[in-house]
């Protein structure tokens, strides 16, 4: 298809020091008039940290668990992503116009970049954070599947750039401090990807108590039978096969990869890791969340 060699493997775009798909980019300015409603609850995380799967959560925990009603539609068109642009796809301000309260909406965005609206709303946000270690892994094979990035390069030319704060959506230093900071001020869940594995109900007992919801532990128990990776992977409705291949290419990385805890074990070196390390020492000093490496 030739209009896809015209928009794929772009170089990112600056938008107000934030690196972007080229896309993405030009879509920040006109969603910063968004209006927000006060029953909406926003999904945010730095890309590659479990964001498809607590929005799956959440969509099932809204539709009283009804697997019927989650497999209405691909979950990016069930709870849009604010910022998604791209060629042949609805954007996500496009699908909310059109989705009824109360809404459930995702962005990977930095807070600098996130409309007023929702903070002057006290939108309620579920913050999903994931290690450093094993997003990095993650975003380079998503990067290499996913072609509106520009192209990875080596793993560890990509480690650089990740570390650096040079891939799409900037810096995950960055994205995960400020976001933590505004719970202070602001009706934020800050959940870590780490707990969620090792203990899925416990922390989708925590959603309901945020949200003001319950459910049934019956229905609690379908919540994570149904929400598990491995029946993720094999969902049609929220594994993202239902985007075209020129887009996403699942022969190359499946978006659904592994689902680990620790993955980045089989990929760093020794030299990457030590490198690592004291790069993060210095970006998270005096950092009050603890984020953790292996299960």
């Amino acid at each position: 298809m030739e209009w896809v060699q015209d928009i794929y493997r772009q170089p990112l775009v600056n938008v107000k020091g934030v690196p972007l798909i080229k896309y993405i980019g030009e879509m920040v300015e006109s969603i910063q008039s968004f209006q927000a409603w006060p029953d909406d609850v926003l999904i945010s995380n730095f890309p590659k940290s479990g964001s498809t799967w607590v929005t799956e959560i959440m969509e099932m925990i809204y539709q009283g668990g009804s697997l019927e009603k989650c497999h209405r539609a691909p979950i990016y068109e069930r709870v849009p992503i604010l910022e998604l642009k791209w060629p042949g796809l609805s954007t996500g301000i496009q699908i909310l116009k059109d989705t009824p309260a109360p809404r459930l909406l995702r962005t990977h965005l930095q807070l600098t970049l996130l409309p007023q609206s929702f903070l002057d709303q006290k939108v309620k946000v579920i913050y999903v954070a994931h290690n450093a270690k094993d997003v990095a892994v993650s975003f380079y094979n998503f990067y290499k599947m996913a072609k509106g990035h520009p192209e990875p390069g080596t793993w560890d030319n990509f480690l650089e750039k990740f570390m650096d704060g040079q891939v799409s959506f900037g810096s995950w230093y960055q994205h995960v401090l400020e976001w933590g900071e505004l719970s202070c001020t602001h009706p934020v869940l800050y959940l870590f990807y780490e707990e969620l594995k090792k203990n899925p109900k416990r922390e989708i007992k925590k959603i309901l108590e945020f949200l003001g919801r319950s459910l049934s532990e019956e229905t609690v128990d379908h919540i994570v039978q149904h929400t598990s990776f491995k029946e993720m992977k094999k969902n049609p409705m929220a594994n993202y096969t239902t985007i075209p291949t020129e887009i996403m290419d699942h022969s190359v990385s499946p978006f659904m990869r592994k689902g680990i805890v620790g993955d980045w074990k089989f990929v760093f070196t020794v030299a990457q890791n030590e490198r690592f390390d004291a790069h993060y020492a210095e970006k998270m000093a005096g950092c009050k969340f603890n984020f953790r490496w292996q299960l």
